[in-house]
């Protein structure tokens, strides 16, 4: 009786959370206008409106910037956290390594409107630049997660190795360190892209004029015409973050597995 609730238990669980994300592609190869059962006939209209769409296609670029700036700064800031915080000890380590991790656990809205008040007190005009900012602060704690769990995997005596054949530290972390933690950069570059091109507050706040797909998707839920284009916005969306959340999954997974450490849990 016990494992026959735990089991309904987690079938209501998983419909509650995906039953949206399904509707997503049923409403966006519907025909009909209405956002409503039942369905009237399947068309890739919606898809073609969306494409048509020259604010969206410039929301569109905005991100796709953005969320590959972001993805860059955080992941490079992140590979020299990491690889401080799991090779080195320092004065201070624990208390600045949680002051960097801070933006994972604060709410987005207390970060954006912080980030707004500093940014229009020191007069930066807002634009896709105080975004990326923004952006790089949020993803960093993920990628120096995902990144400090491949540093600290990695066999002290590979380098040490390197420099007894003499080697220099810098010449041993790019032919010996970067490649064994190749992996784990490509996973924290995938989901700090991830995290950047669905987020949607610090964009709203920081993005001034400048529309991003996430702010002009919540413009847009205003008019019930353009509810179905949104739809199609929307499945489009999530197909990208599962393949990019899978793909980000495969390379964590292919670091631990170079690296030889056991997998304590992931992403998917």
């Amino acid at each position: 009786m016990q494992g026959g609730g735990l089991r309904i238990y987690a079938m209501l669980y998983l419909l509650f959370l995906y039953a949206p994300i399904i509707l997503l592609p049923l409403f966006a190869f519907n025909s009909g206008t209405i956002i409503a059962f039942p369905l009237k006939g399947f068309t890739t209209d919606w898809f073609a409106q969306m494409w048509e769409n020259a604010t969206l296609r410039r929301a569109l670029m905005n991100s796709l910037t953005i969320a590959v700036s972001s993805a860059i700064f955080a992941t490079c800031l992140g590979v020299f956290a990491a690889r401080a915080s799991t090779r080195f000890t320092f004065p201070g380590k624990g208390p600045i390594m949680g002051f960097i991790m801070l933006p994972m656990v604060l709410p987005e809205i207390i970060v954006s409107m912080s980030l707004l008040v500093v940014l229009l007190g020191a007069g930066v005009e807002l634009s896709i630049l105080t975004v990326i900012l923004g952006h790089t602060l949020i993803c960093m704690p993920y990628a120096i997660a995902i990144l400090s769990t491949a540093f600290a995997s990695l066999d002290p005596s590979v380098e040490e190795a390197a420099y007894d054949l003499g080697e220099t530290k810098w010449g041993a972390f790019r032919l010996i360190t970067l490649p064994l933690v190749m992996p784990g950069i490509i996973s924290a570059l995938l989901i700090s892209f991830t995290i950047s091109l669905d987020e949607f507050i610090i964009a709203f706040f920081l993005a001034g004029n400048e529309p991003t797909l996430p702010t002009y998707i919540f413009s847009q839920l205003r008019f019930p015409a353009l509810v179905p284009m949104i739809m199609a916005l929307g499945t489009v969306l999530v197909a990208l973050s599962i393949v990019l959340l899978a793909l980000g999954e495969y390379f964590r997974r292919r670091s631990l597995a170079r690296t030889g450490s056991s997998d304590t849990g992931g992403f998917l």
